[in-house]
């Protein structure tokens, strides 16, 4: 988390759920968890997307919960996807 930001929030995209943390930056500059929203993921199946607005709409639920739970509006979030369809690279630009 980067020193600039006071609250940030986090996505998890799993095949069974989806959640979404939402955390600030303490009295001592730790991570600390004010919410989550957690939804039955729908649209996934082994990792991958096979339904887009399913999908969509299960992040968006998880989002939804936790942004009540905090009433913090969450603008971004830093998501983590995980499976063994994932690959990268590295590039510059």
């Amino acid at each position: 988390m980067a020193k600039n930001y006071k609250t940030v929030a986090g996505l998890d995209i799993g095949t069974t759920k989806i959640c979404c943390l939402i955390g600030h930056r303490g009295e001592t500059g730790e991570l600390e968890l004010i919410g989550m929203g957690v939804h039955p993921s729908r649209g996934l199946r082994r990792g991958a997307v096979i339904n887009v607005e399913a999908t969509t709409e299960s992040i968006r639920q998880a989002v939804r919960e936790a942004e009540a739970a905090t009433g913090v509006k969450i603008d971004s979030v830093v998501a983590g996807i995980a499976g063994e369809h994932i690959t990268s690279f590295n590039s510059d630009g």
